[in-house]
């Protein structure tokens, strides 16, 4: 397989599917693209990263195989060779009784930490690699937490999808599980469940400690105490880390179901939601496809359009099938379950579709080349 046409200060998105990984990249202005792949045909690719940290660039790869099971690949060179995971690469002591059915999330650390990724699985656990996603080992508290064996699994199964590190490097670390809600450990080793203003109305007690069907968590890289949340049933903001949670929105949105939340990587109080019609009907309303942002924190939101199809565009967008690059203005990207992917250069004001007829896109990440 070639490799990714790319090199310094261009933009690649990884775009992960159900049958394989696929790679667009463009040069800076981000006006012409080209679409490589695919590689590991038939696989499932729910997570992908391109760690750009320290120099490297270095394509990670969580794929799913029918016949061998999940692991997660890597290439130094864009993509013209891969290392074969070793069969530990990524897997559970042996006392703990559990294998992984699947890897929904590869996230490197901060800067502070070039070597440091995460995996967020499914049976929803964390792991950690020190050596650039070589290999992984269990975060043993967070697996022994005593609410374990209360959490139910979300449609999708109990993952662990989202992981929201400390940019500084700090020991600081949120992660979202489906459907136990935001859990986050401010030392490192003590992991607390931090709901508190979720609301879960279709539970007994609609403000539990931890139940909550969170479906993603973004943060600003500069005010890391800020996150925006998606949840099941509300879009929601918090300024210190999750440890108390405001719902935003509920009344200039369509709707406050959806699945994936990004925040401007330059703005602060800047983030962008998808809304869907709701849990039963999980199509953009009214069949148009809108992305909408906020500028001020949640108070207000704006519907963005141009150039995306206003008719008979009965879409839907999974948790990681929208995300931002970390130019300025951002460069936003749109990945649909019908294999639509369209992309912003500025912020939002205007799309165009990239690609058309690719597998079911399951996420999508994008990174701009050292």
């Amino acid at each position: 397989m070639k490799a990714i046409d790319a090199s310094a200060g261009d933009v690649v998105v990884l775009v992960g599917t159900t049958k394989g990984l696929f790679a667009l990249a463009a040069g800076p202005d981000r006006e012409s693209w080209d679409l490589a792949g695919p590689w590991f045909r038939g696989e499932e690719i729910y997570a992908a990263a391109l760690d750009c940290r320290d120099g490297r660039t270095r394509l990670l790869v969580g794929a799913t195989s029918s016949h061998w099971g999940p692991s997660v690949y890597r290439s130094d060179d864009l993509g013209a060779s891969w290392v074969e995971p070793e069969p530990d690469t990524l897997r559970f002591p042996d006392a703990a009784g559990a294998a992984v059915a699947r890897v929904w999330q590869l996230q490197p650390a901060g800067g502070a930490q070039p070597d440091a990724v995460y995996a967020g699985v499914e049976p929803a656990s964390l792991f950690r690699s020190d050596d650039g996603g070589e290999s992984f080992r269990l975060d043993d508290n967070l697996w022994g937490h005593e609410h374990r064996p209360q959490w139910q699994p979300g449609g999708g199964g109990l993952c662990l999808h989202t992981v929201v590190p400390d940019p500084a490097g700090g020991p600081r670390l949120g992660v979202a599980i489906s459907s136990a809600g935001f859990y986050r450990t401010l030392d490192g080793q003590t992991w607390e469940a931090a709901n508190a203003g979720i609301r879960a109305p279709f539970l007994p007690d609609p403000t539990p400690e931890f139940g909550q069907c969170v479906h993603k968590v973004d943060r600003h890289p500069s005010h890391p105490d800020t996150l925006f949340l998606q949840h099941h049933w509300g879009v929601y903001r918090s300024d210190d880390f999750g440890g108390r949670w405001t719902e935003v929105g509920a009344d200039s949105l369509p709707s406050t179901f959806g699945f994936p939340v990004v925040a401007d990587p330059n703005r602060p109080g800047t983030a962008y939601v998808l809304p869907l019609t709701s849990d039963e009907f999980r199509c953009t309303p009214d069949g148009r496809l809108r992305v909408y942002r906020t500028t001020d924190g949640g108070a207000s939101w704006q519907a963005l359009e141009k150039g995306l199809p206003q008719e008979n565009a009965w879409l839907t967008v999974l948790r990681d099938g929208f995300a931002a690059d970390a130019l300025d203005p951002a460069g936003l990207y749109v990945g649909t379950r019908t294999g639509e992917v369209f992309a912003s250069p500025d912020a939002g004001e205007s799309w165009l579709e990239l690609a058309r007829h690719l597998p079911p896109v399951l996420c999508v990440k994008p990174a701009v080349l050292p």
